[in-house]
Order: structure tokens, then C-alpha cells, then sequence
């Protein structure tokens, strides 16, 4: 295995367990690695620093471990057992009412640039990196030796373009999805067309808090994409549902999710609308809302423009409240810190002149660890607030 030498000091990082080390820290290569290629690293004083997929770029080595291994068979099956251990132990898997969960998430399990999200008896694969798309076969012959080969696997890497089965890939899936079962609600995912891996997995115990709070209330879903919070809410008993989102197949999906657990039910309407759009034309009030925008901000430099949109989407909202209504509020940002967004949020609350309360401050599940040392893998944010 190639070897990669590290300036003075720049060792210093991976002692605190930092996944990343970025293309500055570099002070020389025996060999320049291929795309993807496992690598060990080492001070200039000749310590090893660990084991990582080299990629050209700013991020330059994606750590896989902190010690100097081969990445073989055993070394993945292990990593991915202790990844199924957490989420038996979380209720996810095993029993139980939900077969829907995230098996891998990049940072937080110790394998950056990955994503595996488990559906019913398929996992879907995102690789975000060069080195994760160069051995995924071999990942797919692990997740098989740990879930069985009825396992079907389905790639859906960036890296991968035709994103269907051949030389060196995994099987695609013959079918575009499955219904999975999520806390006791169905709903039909489709990974081969839909967003990330076809379900946003990691609002499911945020979908459940609203459940808890929709009896007899009247809530708007906006930014819907499968209708999650609108099925939930429809759960708890809310009075009504509006379900909106600017896509015609996200609508349509929604409708299709609602329909599969309340058939006949009257109680949702959907429109396929812009937000502003919406408040605008709407005169309706609301006793929840719920905002669950996409990313606003995918770098850095973006991020200034996000917060003031996360404002003024806010702002709107809250005029629409109900006295004595709910705000489920959410970043999926990454570049937006917890404390930025909240007072993006604060800002918004200022503007309408109300009196409000934080009840729950809220996160991604289980399912989706932050490593401790790479805090940038919290990108979930949300917020309940009460509003007089």
C-alpha cells in the first residue's frame, strides 16, 4: 500500500480523530495514488498515522481508520456489523414495527464519503467518494455475507452515471422501489428516482413528535417531498392536512403515501405550489406548520443568502400561526451551524412581534450518528416553537 507523508504538524489533526486531511497537509507521495486508492499515512518522524481513500482535490484522504490495516472482507464486515449493532439496539431492525433505516452514515460510522440505507431487503449505496466507488463490489459481497444473498443492493452513487448493473458494480434493482414500514406507517419509496436515497429517513422521530401534538389540529405541511409528516399528522388525528410542495411527482407520491394508509380519507388536500407562492394566494390559519425546506446552502460561500431565506421562509410562516399554534421548523444545511439558524429563526420571530417559546430543539435519529470529532456531520437542525 502506497504511503503518504504529512507536513510538520499537520499530524496534529488526526490525533484528535479528524476524518479528513485536505490536500495542504501533504508534504510528499512515494507514488502518486490512483483515484480511490487506499493509502497508509505517516508523520515526517515516521509514525503512522492510519489507513485512508486518497482522492485528488481539497479533501485529499478520507480516513477509514486511525491504525494501519488492509481493508479486506473482514475489516468492511466488521465495520458494517458494529454499524447493524447500533440499530438493533436502537429498535430499528430485528422486530418491531419499522424496516426503514440508515445502516451507514459516512462520518458518523467510521466510513466518510458513504451512505447505506437499508429498505425492507434492499440497501441502497450513495458513494460520495472516489474510494468507496472503486470497491463496491466488494461491499456488496460483505453486506451479503452479513444480511444474506436475497439481499438485493441497488447503486445510486453520484460517482456511478448509468447507475445500473454491470462489470464491477452492484445489482440494480429490477423494481423502482418498495413500501417499507416506518413506526407502523407504510409508505412506497422509490431509490431510483427520488431524492438522496428515495426517503428522507432521518426525520422519522421528528415525524413522530408531530403525530404526538396533530389531535384536532390543522397543519401544513410545506416542502412535503413523500408526505412523511402529513401521514403522521393524519396518524395523531389532526383535523386537516394541507400537503404542499412545488414538484408534481412529490405530490403525487404524497398522495399516494396518504392513500396507502388512510384510504378514503378526506382529511388531506395537496397542492403542487412554491411556498411563497402559496402564502401569498392562502388565507388560510393553521395551528401547525411545518417547514422542511431543501438545503439552502450547499457551501460556504452560499451561506450568508441561506440564513436570510431560512428568515424570511420563517417570517411568512408565522403570520399564517394561529394563536397558541406550533412551528416545526428545519435546516438540512450542513454549512448552517445549530446557532446560526436559530437566530435566523429568532430573527424571523422579532419581525412578526409574537410571543415565543422553544419547546424541542431537534436532530437527526439514531440511525444517523455524529461522530464526535467531525461535529460538521450534525446537519439536521430543527426547532418546535410555540407561538401566542
Amino acid at each position: 500500500m502506497k504511503k503518504i507523508i504529512l507536513r510538520s504538524g499537520k499530524e496534529q489533526s488526526l490525533k484528535r480523530f479528524h476524518p479528513w486531511v485536505f490536500s495542504g497537509a501533504i508534504d510528499n507521495m512515494e507514488d502518486t495514488p490512483d483515484e480511490g486508492e487506499s493509502v497508509h499515512l505517516f508523520s515526517l518522524t515516521g509514525e503512522c498515522l492510519g489507513t485512508g481513500h486518497y482522492q485528488t482535490g481539497s479533501i485529499a484522504i478520507r480516513m477509514i481508520s486511525f491504525r494501519q490495516e488492509e481493508p479486506s472482507d473482514s475489516f468492511w464486515t466488521e465495520k458494517f456489523r458494529k454499524a447493524l449493532q447500533l440499530r438493533e439496539k436502537a429498535g430499528l431492525y430485528g422486530g418491531g414495527n419499522t424496516n426503514v433505516f440508515r445502516l451507514v452514515n459516512a462520518e458518523g460510522d467510521g466510513c466518510p464519503g458513504l451512505i447505506a440505507d437499508y429498505y425492507n431487503g434492499t440497501v441502497v449505496l450513495q458513494a460520495h467518494s472516489h474510494g468507496f466507488h472503486r470497491i463496491t463490489e466488494q461491499l456488496v459481497r460483505v453486506l451479503r455475507q452479513i444480511f444474506g444473498n436475497q439481499l438485493t443492493v441497488f447503486n445510486k452513487s453520484p460517482l456511478n452515471p448509468s447507475r445500473k448493473s454491470d462489470e464491477g458494480k452492484p445489482e440494480a434493482s429490477e423494481t423502482p422501489g418498495t413500501i417499507v414500514d416506518e413506526n407502523g406507517n407504510r409508505f412506497r419509496v422509490d431509490w431510483a428516482g427520488g431524492q438522496k436515497t428515495g426517503f428522507f429517513i432521518d426525520q422519522r422521530e421528528n415525524r413522530k413528535l408531530l403525530e404526538h401534538y396533530s389531535k384536532g389540529m390543522k397543519v401544513l405541511n410545506m416542502f412535503s417531498y413523500t408526505g412523511g409528516f402529513s401521514v403522521y399528522a393524519l396518524r395523531g388525528g389532526a383535523s386537516a392536512v394541507h400537503t404542499v410542495d412545488s414538484s408534481s411527482p412529490a405530490i403525487n407520491l404524497a398522495n399516494e403515501n396518504i392513500t396507502l394508509n388512510f384510504p378514503g380519507d378526506d382529511r388531506n388536500s395537496s397542492f403542487c405550489n412554491e411556498a411563497f407562492d402559496y402564502f401569498r394566494d392562502t388565507k388560510e390559519k393553521y395551528d401547525i406548520i411545518v417547514l422542511d425546506p431543501p438545503a439552502f446552502a450547499k457551501n460556504r460561500k452560499s451561506q450568508n443568502n441561506a440564513l436570510q431565506a431560512y428568515r424570511r421562509l420563517n417570517a411568512r410562516a408565522l403570520e399564517f400561526l394561529a394563536p397558541g399554534g406550533l412551528l416545526f421548523t428545519f435546516s438540512c444545511s450542513q454549512v448552517v451551524s445549530r446557532e446560526n439558524f436559530r437566530q435566523a429563526v429568532y430573527s424571523a420571530a422579532l419581525q412578526n412581534g409574537r410571543e415565543i417559546s422553544i419547546l424541542h430543539q431537534l436532530s437527526q435519529g439514531a440511525d444517523h450518528p455524529v461522530n464526535i470529532y467531525h461535529p460538521e456531520g450534525e446537519y439536521l437542525k430543527g426547532l418546535v416553537l410555540r407561538v401566542l
